[in-house]
């Protein structure tokens, strides 16, 4: 088990001195490895892998200088200790801690000023718990919270500033509202609400200024509303409105008396 770093160093760029290390006694065991499993690296993969080997040092290492060590201890540290870490000045270490800690904590972190931490708050809760971000600053925690959030609850997202919040807002949302967004602004969510529409609803798109959206139209709309379609400015709509009105079944002549 190597890392492809092939130095030792720790945080502050010093070269690593296994003999002033107060593990010292692990390396004999078995517990640490230079280059592989060690506290004091400045890399990662190495940190967790010596907390991985020793869980049980975990506790002494969430107020240490270095943010990797306090972030990568917060996976193994005694969760009685880990509430104090959701104040930390690094964002990793506050989300580290969190994921952990029962949902009355993560709650805490909605408000979070770094939107990684909001964002993925967002991942874990549901429903209500998700209202205070739905008018989050950052466009892609709203996004998360669009896709995870009840659909009832979507109605003020249906205004979003930004178009992929409510593309998908329109792709959840009640099939009672989708009227309520026919006149967006941004084509990609108006062929979201074409897709959903029925047929016999679809009647309000065809004049959309998209072809794309008039395309889904002319071929989902009832067969009777093609005839405007089948003119349509754009080639691909006119081929799919009139290949569907050359297939339209013939109404049966009434027999004579």
């Amino acid at each position: 088990m190597t890392d492809d770093i092939d130095e030792a160093r720790d945080w502050l760029g010093n070269e690593i001195d296994c003999g002033t290390c107060t593990h010292l006694g692990l390396r004999a065991t078995g517990g640490c490895c230079l280059m592989q499993a060690c506290v004091n690296d400045r890399y990662a993969r190495r940190i967790d892998r010596f907390f991985n080997w020793n869980p049980a040092l975990a506790d002494a290492y969430i107020t240490h200088p270095h943010f990797e060590v306090r972030a990568i201890a917060a996976r193994y540290a005694n969760l009685f200790l880990l509430p104090m870490l959701l104040d930390d000045a690094e964002e990793t270490v506050r989300w580290n801690a969190a994921r952990r800690l029962p949902k009355r904590f993560v709650l805490r972190l909605r408000s979070d000023p770094h939107r990684d931490v909001r964002m993925r708050v967002a991942t874990l809760l549901e429903g209500e718990e998700l209202a205070p971000m739905m008018s989050d600053q950052d466009y892609y925690v709203r996004l998360v919270v669009a896709s995870r959030i009840a659909p009832a609850l979507l109605g003020r997202l249906m205004n979003d500033d930004e178009p992929e919040v409510r593309r998908v807002v329109a792709l959840r949302i009640p099939y009672d509202w989708l009227l309520g967004m026919i006149n967006d602004h941004d084509s990609s969510v108006r062929l979201e609400i074409a897709r959903r529409l029925s047929p016999d609803s679809l009647s309000v798109l065809r004049r959309d200024p998209d072809w794309r959206v008039r395309y889904e139209v002319a071929s989902r709309i009832t067969t009777d509303e093609l005839a405007e379609l089948a003119e349509d400015e754009d080639s691909m709509v006119q081929e799919v409105a009139r290949a569907r009105v050359a297939i339209r079944p013939e109404r049966p002549r009434e027999s004579g008396t």
